[in-house]
């Protein structure tokens, strides 16, 4: 009877491990179950250059969300960034997005500015105004090549 309770206490605990264990995993893996508390919304630029998906989404230095997908709309060529933002971020509909780079030749991001409509972007909202990536190289070659004006 004895080892019937001791087996009983280590099975309990290493499936206490394994629950632990599974939790970290999605916690740190930044996985979601069920989807997550996000809800989706897009912008179109002219250049996303160094912009990857799962790169952060941030409005006042605070991240704010993620970015899903990267396409490329064919009609007009542009990229259209898909972001899934947390549901307790209002958007409004004539917020700001911007590609920016953390430090001189960091990781980029996308900044959100807030606007001033009282209208908020739902699911599947758009953000119209945009500013795409600075292009650092077409730059310097253009001030090598004397292209520049001063």
């Amino acid at each position: 009877m004895k080892k019937y309770s001791q087996e009983t206490v280590v099975g309990i605990f290493v499936l206490i491990g394994i629950l632990c264990v599974g939790y970290l995993t999605i916690k740190l893996g930044k996985m979601e179950l069920l989807g997550g508390d996000y809800y989706h919304i897009s912008a179109s630029f002219d250049n996303v250059a160094g912009l990857k998906p799962d790169s952060s989404v941030q409005m006042a230095g605070v991240e704010i969300g993620r970015v899903q997908s990267i396409t490329l709309n064919t009609d007009d060529y542009v990229a259209v960034v898909k972001m899934k933002i947390k549901r307790g971020v209002p958007i409004q509909e004539d917020a700001i997005a911007s590609v920016k780079t953390s430090g001189l030749i960091g990781d980029k991001y996308i900044s959100i500015q807030p606007g001033g409509s009282e209208e908020l972007l739902e699911e599947g909202g758009v953000i119209t105004d945009t500013e795409s990536a600075i292009d650092i190289e077409s730059l310097i070659s253009k001030y090598v090549f004397g292209s520049v004006k001063k």
